[in-house]
C-alpha cells in the first residue's frame, strides 16, 4: 500500500511538471501585461526596423502603456521561425509577398497587422557610374528569395537591361527573362550578402535595409531606385494568425502608424525609406 501511495505521489509530480512545461510553451512569446503596462517582444532587422521600434520605445511607448523588447535578426528567415516557435510576439522586417511565400513554403499562417514603410530596392555599383556604362557580359547580383528576386528582375527590366515574359509578375525568375541584349550574368545571392558583392559584380540589386546597414543612401547612391507610389512591397508588422488583436500588437500597430513615426521616417531617412501610411 505504501508503495502504491508513493507511486501515486510520483505520478502526480510528473504530471504537474509536464503540465507546467506545456503551459510555459503555450505562453512563450505571448505579450504580457503587468501594472497596466503591456510587454511585447518584436523581431526586427537592425536598419531601419529596429531603429523605428527604438524611437517608439524611447518616445511614445510609455504613454501608450507599452514596453517593447527588440530582438535583432540579420537575415530574412530566422525572424519568421522565431515567430512560429513563440520566441517573439511579432516581427517587423518583411513585405506581404515575401510573407505569403514564406507561409506557403513553411506551412505557416502569418498575417500582416499594419503597413509601415517602403524600402525601395536599388541598383548599386562600384565599377560603373551609370546604367549606360554596363558592358556586355556584366555580372549582376540579385536576391535569391523568390519575391525579392522577381522584384529585382522587374527593376532591371524597367530600366531596359532585360525584358521579362508577359505575366511573369512578382514571382519572376531568371527563367522568365525573355531577352538579355547585354548577355548579363545573373547571380542569385542571399539578400544579406549583396552589399558585400559590389566589388565582384558590375551591378548588385540590394534591398533597402541592407543598403542602409552598410552606409549606402538609396536616394543618393543607387543608380536606379524603385518608385514608392503604388509599390506593393510595404514592410509590415506581422504576427501569427489569431494574435492580431493581442493588446501589445494593437498598441504597437497604432504607434507604428502614428504621425510621429511618419515624421521620424521622413526626417531620418530622407527618401531612402518611405512611409506607407
Amino acid at each position: 500500500m505504501r508503495s502504491l501511495k508513493l507511486n501515486f505521489v510520483i505520478l502526480c509530480a510528473l504530471l504537474a511538471t509536464v503540465l507546467a512545461a506545456c503551459g510555459g510553451s503555450a505562453n512563450q512569446g505571448s505579450s504580457t501585461s503587468s501594472n497596466g503596462v503591456t510587454t511585447i517582444k518584436v523581431g526586427a532587422s537592425p536598419t531601419p526596423h529596429a531603429e523605428i521600434l527604438r524611437y517608439i520605445s524611447d518616445n511614445l511607448a510609455a504613454k501608450a502603456g507599452l514596453k517593447i523588447q527588440v530582438v535583432e535578426f540579420t537575415d530574412y528567415v530566422q525572424p519568421n521561425l522565431a515567430l512560429r516557435d513563440g520566441q517573439i510576439d511579432a516581427n517587423f522586417f518583411q513585405h506581404v509577398p515575401y510573407m505569403e511565400d514564406f507561409n506557403q513554403q513553411h506551412g505557416m499562417n502569418m498575417v500582416a497587422v499594419a503597413k509601415v514603410h517602403i524600402e525601395p530596392l536599388g541598383i548599386y555599383a562600384h565599377k560603373v557610374k551609370s546604367l549606360n556604362e554596363v558592358p556586355n557580359g556584366a555580372v549582376v547580383a540579385i536576391p535569391n528569395d523568390v519575391t525579392n528576386g522577381g522584384r529585382a528582375l522587374q527593376l532591371l527590366a524597367d530600366h531596359g537591361l532585360i525584358t521579362l515574359r508577359s505575366g511573369a509578375g512578382v514571382g519572376a525568375t531568371v527563367h522568365d527573362i525573355a531577352s538579355n541584349p547585354k548577355n548579363l550574368q545573373i547571380k542569385e545571392l542571399e539578400a544579406a550578402q549583396l552589399p558585400r558583392s559590389l566589388d565582384d559584380t558590375t551591378l548588385s540589386v540590394i534591398n533597402g535595409n541592407y543598403a542602409l546597414t552598410v552606409g549606402l543612401t538609396p536616394s543618393r547612391d543607387a543608380l536606379a531606385l524603385e518608385k514608392g507610389q503604388g509599390n506593393p512591397y510595404a514592410n509590415v508588422l506581422a504576427v501569427m494568425k489569431g494574435h492580431e488583436n493581442d493588446p501589445g500588437v494593437t498598441k504597437l500597430a497604432k504607434l507604428l502608424n502614428s504621425p510621429e513615426v511618419k515624421k521620424f521616417i521622413q526626417d531620418k531617412y530622407k527618401g531612402s525609406v518611405i512611409p506607407a501610411f
